[in-house]
């Protein structure tokens, strides 16, 4: 019995010990998950060029930021370490909700860092043995960082929308919703415009008076098919566009025929030698074929919405305790490393 009452104590010392020894390096805890002086660094180095450019711009400094110095009530060093604290706890909340849906093993620093081995060391292998890798052939610290980060959210989208009864679940009836609060904004793609166009020809060498008595020309006529009757060298034609288009020219176009109601003309578009009005004549809307386009945009904007706000009532809920004598025991030497 006495052996066994020393092994027990022994075994209890060295949980003890190791325990100690796991929280050495310890400045925080997230819901109980620890948060190391390496992850703080970590964090801190890739603000630190974002603070820097933020407290440039609110204080009006110029030059190299003194990470000592004092910017409002706190150091600049401060404030980048409750910046790097925050953002810890958003992206850590985010690896317990992974963790929750079997997406990771592990949401401490170190497991990352071995991943992110494990990861550039299959790249390398299959870049040896000639197959072809997609993106990069080796990542840093911080790509991967954002990779993973950016991996895991997407995943946890999908899972956590899959289903009724799923926290980020978007019903048929929410995207109707969605489509009939901003119908104008989600139809322009199913929109035919109906346009009459009039292109002036501008004479070289005639100045901003020249155009200004044009300009008022058209007003005063009644619409551009009047005005063309008046104006030398002028063409008029008719078209329509169907909204959508993606190149340079179309998205001009839109730009345009977008703002005018029907019977409205355009204010004038110059260009090399020319200046040209818009009148548009009349616009439709498929409304079965705008829904139909743009109902999967809609729904994975609604499931991005819910999922923000889960995840801030999450990080809201979550308890993070600081050891304030680690964090400021982090110097600007640790930060410029």
């Amino acid at each position: 019995m006495l052996v066994t009452g020393v092994c027990v104590a022994l075994a209890a010392l060295v949980a003890t010990g190791v325990a100690l020894a796991q929280r050495t390096d310890e400045v925080a805890a997230i819901d109980g998950h620890a948060v190391t002086r390496d992850e703080l660094l970590f964090h801190m180095r890739r603000l630190a060029p974002a603070v820097q450019n933020e407290l440039r711009n609110r204080y009006r400094l110029t030059g190299a930021i003194d990470w000592t110095a004092r910017a409002g009530e706190r150091t600049a060093l401060q404030r980048l370490a409750d910046r790097a604290l925050d953002e810890i706890r958003q992206d850590k909340t985010t690896l317990v909700l992974a963790k929750e849906q079997g997406l990771v093993e592990s949401v401490d620093h170190a497991a990352f860092l071995a991943e992110l081995e494990e990861e550039n060391a299959r790249r390398a292998d299959d870049i040896g043995r000639g197959e072809v890798v997609y993106g990069l052939a080796e990542f840093s610290p911080e790509e991967y960082y954002s990779h993973r980060l950016t991996e895991l959210t997407t995943l946890l989208k999908q899972r956590l929308s899959a289903k009724v009864g799923d926290p980020l679940h978007v019903t048929d009836a929410e995207v109707r919703q969605a489509f009939e609060a901003d119908k104008d904004a989600w139809s322009a793609n199913a929109t035919t415009y109906a346009y009459t166009k009039l292109v002036v020809p501008v004479p070289e060498g005639a100045g901003p008076d020249h155009v200004a008595a044009l300009e008022r020309r058209v007003a005063a006529a009644d619409g551009l098919r009047d005005a063309a009757k008046r104006e030398p060298g002028a063409q008029l034609t008719t078209d329509t566009y169907h909204g959508g288009g993606t190149a340079a020219h179309q998205q001009d176009l839109m730009a345009v025929l977008g703002t005018l109601t029907p019977g409205r003309i355009s204010d004038p578009v110059p260009s090399a030698g020319q200046i040209t009005f818009y009148e548009l004549t009349g616009r439709t809307v498929d409304e079965k074929a705008a829904f139909a386009d743009y109902s999967r945009r809609i729904r994975q904007s609604l499931v991005e919405e819910k999922f923000h706000q889960f995840l801030r009532r999450r990080v809201d809920g979550s308890d993070i305790t600081v050891d304030t004598a680690a964090v400021e025991s982090v110097n600007p030497e640790d930060v410029q490393h």
